[in-house]
């Protein structure tokens, strides 16, 4: 039977739980870090990742109203966390789709759900699934601490690549200098909560299987696209697999 860790065992194990398992080890992230993608190969990334993130601040927004009132700081981050999604400056699917355009594509080809992959439906329906239905707490440590908490690593190594080898400006590629700083935040935070409230030995082994889950499901997501888009132009033997 599973016992109560303290935050330091549990810390670990939630970053253990992720670890091997970031979006960093796809052929496409790995394509991406090392130039060899095309504007065309990003632009179906972004129709693709629009629909995933395009609705982050709706799953966290369930996720706020079945919070107890009692986790005041709990839903003051899920609700200061909608409000940079949405309002809190430049929206950003709005820098996504400034992105997309620069790769080519439009913005009725990004918001057209006909766009997306299924893979990229089945992310969105499970992080759907967890906001509306799972303990707050699991939900958090799923949609924020599986998943959010990986965008920094990500974008540390995509965003180089498109300033030095891609040449898009730094206007273009807005949505990820913001995300490296707001989504490291973030992510800290939700480790908090977590930390804080998952406070029993069946909460916090769920937390961990939804972390677990979550950067699975993110792996997935980031593999299909390879699969999907990529693979018949940069077949695997043409691409070096070294996260």
């Amino acid at each position: 039977m599973a016992t109560l860790m303290n935050r330091d065992e549990f810390r670990s194990a939630l970053e253990t739980a992720i670890k091997g398992k970031s979006a960093n080890a796809s052929p496409f992230s790995i394509a991406w870090a090392t130039g060899k993608l095309s504007r065309a190969h990003m632009a179906r990334w972004a129709e693709n990742h629009y629909h995933y993130v395009g609705p982050f601040a709706d799953y966290l927004a369930y996720v706020y109203a079945r919070t107890p009132d009692t986790h005041t700081e709990a839903k003051d981050f899920l609700l200061a966390n909608m409000y940079e999604e949405e309002i809190g400056g430049d929206r950003h699917t709005d820098l996504l789709i400034r992105f997309a355009e620069a790769c080519g594509t439009t913005r009725e080809r990004v918001v057209n759900p006909d766009n997306m992959s299924p893979t990229t439906r089945a992310l969105q329906s499970w992080c759907y699934a967890i906001a509306m239905r799972e303990d707050p707490i699991v939900a958090v440590a799923g949609l924020v601490v599986g998943l959010e908490s990986q965008v920094p690593s990500i974008y540390r190594k995509q965003a180089p690549t498109l300033r030095n080898a891609y040449g898009f400006t730094d206007e273009e590629i807005e949505f990820f200098d913001l995300h490296i700083v707001s989504d490291e935040i973030h992510g800290e935070r939700g480790y908090q909560i977590v930390l804080e409230h998952a406070d029993t030995p069946d909460l916090q082994q769920r937390c961990l299987k939804i972390c677990e889950v979550g950067a699975q499901m993110r792996l997935l997501y980031t593999t299909a696209l390879y699969t999907d888009y990529v693979q018949q132009d940069l077949p695997l033997d043409q691409l070096k697999l070294a996260a």
